[in-house]
């Protein structure tokens, strides 16, 4: 085993120079044990675990929470633990397994919960092979496109959830200064958000509402700002970094302060409602929340949808190069595997196209003998929905991994959401109305939101294997191992919790779980299914949106996705860009002090990110504790005070310390 580096180089997170190489931490000459026995055997019990803490607090608790972090946090704290220390490779390796945990359980709680709702035929077999394929899908899909994402654009895409991840790791093998502000920066953030989301201190959303002068702008003129102060939302910002958060803000802002004031002022008119997004609702009567709920958010998945095709069309030489190597290798060719060195070796394109082939013809066998043999063109309805999931799902592939390079959210919602529409529409006009029709759809959704949930995970865990410098193909092949048992799960936990707590309310269940995103998904195939009329309209609108701000070269996709989001979620992002702009300017020119803040700013943040997700899942657990066991002694809610325009004000104040803090800590790095 060759020596390796204790911390990631200078050029790790920029771009390179012409005739510059990014060498990773673990060089590619190195012989450091990775898939071993520890390392499988730890990712599966991560997988097993997380997979049913993940489905059962996102279900009954509302909260879901990203496990790839703290993963990442006991794989380092377990393997110094052990006799034999772990490699980073190991440890790369446990994360890899573990994370699809995550992943798989996104995928399937946004839509699953709804055959549970919409009372239809559910059992296991139906939740695995879901979730499965799926999962399968979103790592063959993802493969070719992985030397484009992380290494032919090194530098030009931020990683935010990569970068956290990978400081961790690298932390935890280096040990001394660089574990210490991780760990005081993940102290610091923890505590702040645990005050937040546990003991309720404070308000967790600052909005201009809490302002008496600004109040009224909001009431009359709709006009309204938002600012989650989460430390774990901020670390994401200084990370993403000032250019593309300034772009995903101006999205929101578009929104909010544009088009959402807009609509209310010509709905003021109106005596009836406008469109089925209404709901019934008066536009004169909705709040500025409700109009973006209601209108603005589909203007937004229009957005995303057409920002999607402009990428998919942009890359469309790299898709078809890569997917190209695979049938050459099918008809005998040699295969190539990029430079020959460790850290640039994926599956080979063969097995690739093998496994998206044999994935397609056991997910047609499912929809002609599991879903659709009692239909009358069973054949015909089967190879329609195989067709959109294949066709979508390799399309939005480009979109899920693009957005999860940026932002480190993947707005698998809006993309499951407009595949429910696209695939209502095509059976309907096939024939398939009612139950039959419902029950394809949502399983056609699930596949898809399935899918693109793993592709955008994978990018993930492929980036931090570029830094460290794991083997790609062994990373591609925990992924799907761990996919295999994630899936089987939570399929048991959703079963399980639908005996337990159900999902619709009921004598036996008089509080079900309110799985928000299903319920959401099954109101929008109930309309379509009953031959209403789809907001095509709005979804149009965003796409012209985004082709005039194509022209004037914004870019599109980190702009739709600000569209869609929360602003909440946005303007920290703006916030912690900012925060990093003015560490960066803080040198006065000098290179090397200013590599030295941003990379101290940077494990800052990564510490913000990751004191924040362990504490969610702790957050969250304890408030099941209270809630099943009457354990109020915990102290959930304990001071109540995050409620009304005091406490926002109080959370604004504390926020600002935060950013101060921030700030000047990022500022204490010498070169």
């Amino acid at each position: 085993m060759e020596p390796t580096t204790r911390s990631l180089p200078d050029n790790a997170y920029r771009k390179l120079q012409p005739g510059e190489t990014f060498q990773p931490i673990v060089p590619a000459s190195s012989t450091m044990a990775q898939w071993t026995p520890r390392s499988v055997t730890l990712g599966l019990i991560m997988a097993i675990v997380f997979s049913a803490a993940a489905a059962f607090l996102g279900l009954k608790v509302g909260q879901v929470f990203e496990a790839a972090i703290p993963i990442a946090i006991l794989a380092v704290g377990i393997g110094v633990a052990l006799p034999r220390k772990s490699t980073i490779l190991e440890n790369v390796i446990v994360q890899s397994i573990g994370a699809a945990s995550g992943l798989i359980v996104a995928g399937s709680i946004f839509t699953l919960p709804g055959l549970f709702v919409l009372g239809l035929p559910v059992d296991l077999v139906k939740l695995f092979i879901v979730a499965v394929f799926g999962g399968f899908l979103g790592v063959f899909f993802l493969i070719p496109l992985r030397r484009y994402f992380v290494s032919d654009m090194h530098g030009e895409y931020p990683f935010p959830e990569a970068t956290a991840t990978t400081e961790i790791l690298v932390a935890g093998e280096a040990g001394g200064s660089q574990a210490k502000v991780l760990s005081v920066a993940a102290l610091v953030g923890g505590l702040f958000d645990f005050l937040t989301i546990h003991f309720h201190a404070f308000a967790e959303v600052f909005t201009s509402r809490s302002v008496p002068l600004l109040e009224t702008l909001a009431t009359k003129s709709r006009m309204v700002f938002k600012i989650d102060v989460l430390a774990s939302v901020l670390g994401l910002g200084y990370i993403i970094g000032l250019r593309y958060a300034a772009v995903i803000t101006a999205g929101s802002f578009v929104s909010w302060f544009l088009i959402v004031p807009l609509i209310g002022w010509f709905g003021e008119g109106l005596a009836q409602p406008i469109g089925l997004a209404a709901g019934g609702a008066l536009i004169s009567q909705m709040t500025a929340d409700q109009i973006f709920r209601n209108y603005v958010r589909l203007i937004g998945i229009g957005a995303i949808a057409t920002a999607g095709a402009l990428g998919i069309i942009r890359n469309w030489r790299v898709i078809k190069s890569s997917f190209s190597l695979g049938f050459k290798e099918l008809g005998g060719a040699k295969p190539v595997e990029g430079s020959g060195a460790r850290t640039d070796r994926d599956i080979s394109m063969r097995t690739v196209l093998l496994g998206i082939v044999l994935t397609a013809l056991a997910m047609l066998v499912f929809f002609m003998f599991g879903v659709l043999a009692d239909q009358p063109n069973w054949a015909v309805l089967s190879i329609a929905a195989l067709a959109v999931v294949m066709v979508i799902s390799f399309l939005f592939t480009t979109v899920a991994a693009q957005a999860i390079a940026t932002v480190g959210s993947n707005p698998v919602s809006g993309m499951t959401l407009m595949t429910l529409i696209l695939a209502s529409v095509i059976l309907v006009k096939l024939g398939l109305t009612g139950t039959p029709g419902m029950l394809a759809a949502l399983l056609i959704g699930g596949v898809v939101c399935t899918t693109l949930s793993t592709a955008g995970g994978t990018i993930t865990d492929l980036k931090i294997g570029y830094w460290i410098g794991a083997t790609p193909a062994l990373q591609e092949r925990s992924k799907l191992l761990g996919t295999l048992v994630a899936s089987a799960t939570v399929g048991g936990v959703m079963l399980l919790l639908n005996q337990v707590y159900g999902f619709v309310e009921s004598p036996t269940h008089p509080t079900p779980l309110p799985a928000p995103q299903a319920n959401a998904m099954v109101a929008v195939i109930k309309t379509l299914m009953s031959n209403e009329p789809v907001p095509w309209l709005l979804y149009g609108v965003g796409g012209i949106l985004i082709l005039v701000l194509q022209m004037v070269k914004v870019p599109a996709l980190p702009f739709a996705l600000g569209m869609y989001l929360p602003q909440e979620l946005n303007t920290p992002l703006l916030v912690g860009g900012l925060i990093a702009h003015f560490v960066a300017k803080s040198a006065r020119g000098d290179e090397a002090l200013e590599r030295a803040r941003n990379n101290r700013g940077t494990l800052i943040a990564s510490g913000f990110i990751a004191g924040g997700a362990v504490m969610g899942v702790i957050a969250a657990f304890l408030k099941w504790l209270e809630q099943e066991q009457g354990w109020s002694w915990l102290g959930v809610g304990l001071f109540k005070n995050d409620a009304g325009p005091g406490a926002e004000l109080v959370a604004l104040g504390l926020y600002a310390l935060l950013l101060a803090y921030m700030y000047w800590d990022s500022r204490r790095a010498r070169p």
